[in-house]
Protein backbone atom coordinates (compact mmCIF):
# COMPACT_ATOMS: atom_id res chain seq x y z
CA UNK A 1 0.00 0.00 0.00
CA UNK A 2 1.17 3.12 -0.92
CA UNK A 3 1.37 5.85 1.73
CA UNK A 4 0.52 9.36 1.80
CA UNK A 5 3.69 11.30 2.18
CA UNK A 6 1.79 14.72 2.91
CA UNK A 7 0.14 12.74 5.96
CA UNK A 8 3.22 10.80 7.11
CA UNK A 9 5.03 13.97 7.35
CA UNK A 10 2.60 16.12 9.41
CA UNK A 11 2.38 13.19 11.75
CA UNK A 12 5.89 13.09 12.13
CA UNK A 13 6.05 16.86 12.85
CA UNK A 14 8.39 17.68 9.73
CA UNK A 15 7.09 20.70 7.94
CA UNK A 16 7.40 21.14 4.09
CA UNK A 17 6.10 23.33 1.30
CA UNK A 18 3.94 21.55 -1.46
CA UNK A 19 3.85 23.32 -5.65
CA UNK A 20 1.62 21.68 -8.01
CA UNK A 21 3.34 21.88 -11.31
CA UNK A 22 2.82 20.12 -14.62
CA UNK A 23 4.32 16.45 -15.21
CA UNK A 24 8.21 15.96 -15.26
CA UNK A 25 10.31 12.99 -15.69
CA UNK A 26 13.24 14.65 -15.62
CA UNK A 27 15.56 17.38 -13.90
CA UNK A 28 16.00 19.00 -17.36
CA UNK A 29 12.67 18.80 -18.06
CA UNK A 30 11.78 20.49 -14.67
CA UNK A 31 14.25 23.57 -15.38
CA UNK A 32 13.09 23.94 -19.01
CA UNK A 33 9.80 23.99 -17.63
CA UNK A 34 11.00 26.51 -15.00
CA UNK A 35 9.53 24.17 -12.26
CA UNK A 36 11.78 25.32 -9.68
CA UNK A 37 11.52 29.18 -9.89
CA UNK A 38 9.58 29.72 -6.63
CA UNK A 39 11.18 25.98 -4.68
CA UNK A 40 14.22 26.63 -2.53
CA UNK A 41 16.89 24.38 -2.04
CA UNK A 42 19.26 21.61 -4.03
CA UNK A 43 17.00 19.82 -6.85
CA UNK A 44 18.60 16.70 -6.78
CA UNK A 45 18.83 13.20 -9.17
CA UNK A 46 17.01 10.11 -7.34
CA UNK A 47 18.90 7.26 -9.11
CA UNK A 48 17.51 3.84 -8.42
CA UNK A 49 20.12 1.26 -8.60
CA UNK A 50 20.72 -2.97 -7.12
CA UNK A 51 23.31 -5.02 -7.71
CA UNK A 52 24.28 -7.59 -10.43
CA UNK A 53 22.07 -10.02 -8.92
CA UNK A 54 19.10 -8.19 -7.69
CA UNK A 55 19.69 -8.91 -4.12
CA UNK A 56 20.26 -5.18 -2.83
CA UNK A 57 18.98 -1.88 -3.84
CA UNK A 58 20.11 1.49 -3.81
CA UNK A 59 18.39 4.73 -3.50
CA UNK A 60 21.11 7.16 -5.00
CA UNK A 61 20.94 10.84 -4.33
CA UNK A 62 22.61 13.54 -5.60
CA UNK A 63 22.60 17.08 -6.60
CA UNK A 64 21.16 17.55 -10.24
CA UNK A 65 24.13 19.00 -11.40
CA UNK A 66 26.38 16.03 -10.98
CA UNK A 67 27.12 13.24 -12.71
CA UNK A 68 26.58 9.87 -11.62
CA UNK A 69 29.80 7.87 -11.26
CA UNK A 70 28.45 4.25 -10.70
CA UNK A 71 31.89 3.46 -10.87
CA UNK A 72 32.44 5.38 -7.63
CA UNK A 73 29.25 3.89 -6.25
CA UNK A 74 30.32 0.43 -6.63
CA UNK A 75 33.93 1.06 -4.89
CA UNK A 76 31.20 2.26 -1.96
CA UNK A 77 29.12 -0.24 -1.57
CA UNK A 78 31.65 -3.05 -2.85
CA UNK A 79 29.10 -4.53 -5.33
CA UNK A 80 29.28 -4.19 -9.27
CA UNK A 81 25.62 -2.28 -10.09
CA UNK A 82 23.15 -1.66 -12.76
CA UNK A 83 19.84 0.46 -12.69
CA UNK A 84 17.41 -1.49 -11.50
CA UNK A 85 14.23 -1.56 -13.66
CA UNK A 86 10.56 -1.10 -13.53
CA UNK A 87 9.59 -3.78 -11.15
CA UNK A 88 11.71 -3.52 -8.84
CA UNK A 89 10.71 0.29 -8.54
CA UNK A 90 7.42 -0.62 -7.98
CA UNK A 91 7.56 -3.45 -6.11
CA UNK A 92 9.81 -2.31 -3.44
CA UNK A 93 9.49 1.54 -3.50
CA UNK A 94 5.73 1.72 -5.07
CA UNK A 95 6.90 4.07 -7.71
CA UNK A 96 6.99 4.24 -11.59
CA UNK A 97 9.53 5.61 -13.65
CA UNK A 98 9.94 9.47 -14.07
CA UNK A 99 8.52 9.79 -9.83
CA UNK A 100 11.76 8.37 -8.06
CA UNK A 101 11.99 9.42 -5.13
CA UNK A 102 13.44 9.42 -1.23
CA UNK A 103 9.76 9.65 -0.39
CA UNK A 104 9.24 6.20 -1.77
CA UNK A 105 11.32 4.77 1.27
CA UNK A 106 7.55 4.98 3.24
CA UNK A 107 6.70 2.11 0.70
CA UNK A 108 9.97 0.00 1.71
CA UNK A 109 8.17 -2.13 4.76
CA UNK A 110 10.88 -4.77 4.81
CA UNK A 111 14.27 -1.70 4.48
CA UNK A 112 15.45 -3.64 1.84
CA UNK A 113 16.71 0.17 0.33
CA UNK A 114 20.08 1.05 1.22
CA UNK A 115 20.03 4.96 0.60
CA UNK A 116 23.36 6.84 -0.79
CA UNK A 117 22.78 10.43 -0.03
CA UNK A 118 25.52 12.97 -1.62
CA UNK A 119 27.21 15.35 1.29
CA UNK A 120 26.26 18.22 -0.40
CA UNK A 121 22.40 16.75 -0.90
CA UNK A 122 22.58 16.19 2.95
CA UNK A 123 24.00 19.18 3.98
CA UNK A 124 21.98 21.12 2.03
CA UNK A 125 19.68 24.03 3.94
CA UNK A 126 16.72 23.10 1.58
CA UNK A 127 15.99 20.26 -0.18
CA UNK A 128 12.89 19.26 -2.56
CA UNK A 129 11.79 16.10 -4.15
CA UNK A 130 8.41 14.81 -5.21
CA UNK A 131 6.20 13.20 -3.25
CA UNK A 132 6.25 10.43 -5.42
CA UNK A 133 3.94 11.81 -7.99
CA UNK A 134 5.53 14.01 -10.31
CA UNK A 135 2.95 16.99 -10.51
CA UNK A 136 4.70 18.15 -7.35
CA UNK A 137 7.09 18.95 -5.22
CA UNK A 138 7.53 19.28 -1.84
CA UNK A 139 10.34 21.81 -0.10
CA UNK A 140 11.85 20.82 3.59
CA UNK A 141 14.24 22.39 5.53
CA UNK A 142 17.50 20.29 5.09
CA UNK A 143 17.85 19.20 8.98
CA UNK A 144 13.94 17.61 8.11
CA UNK A 145 14.71 15.86 5.34
CA UNK A 146 17.92 14.10 7.79
CA UNK A 147 15.17 13.49 9.99
CA UNK A 148 13.03 12.20 7.63
CA UNK A 149 15.75 9.72 6.59
CA UNK A 150 16.41 8.89 9.60
CA UNK A 151 12.97 7.62 10.69
CA UNK A 152 12.55 5.73 7.96
CA UNK A 153 14.67 2.80 9.07
CA UNK A 154 16.37 2.76 6.40
CA UNK A 155 20.13 2.00 6.13
CA UNK A 156 21.89 5.47 4.75
CA UNK A 157 25.14 6.11 3.85
CA UNK A 158 26.78 9.92 3.11
CA UNK A 159 28.96 9.97 0.13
Amino acid sequence: METNVKDWLTTKEISFKSFEHPAVFTCEEAKQQNVYKDILGIHSKNLFLKDRKSRKFFLLIIPEEKKADLSAIERIVGEKIKFANEFDLKSLLGLSVGSVSPFGLLNDTEHKVEVLVDKDVWSSEFVSFHPNVNTATLELLGVDFQKYVKLTGNKYTII
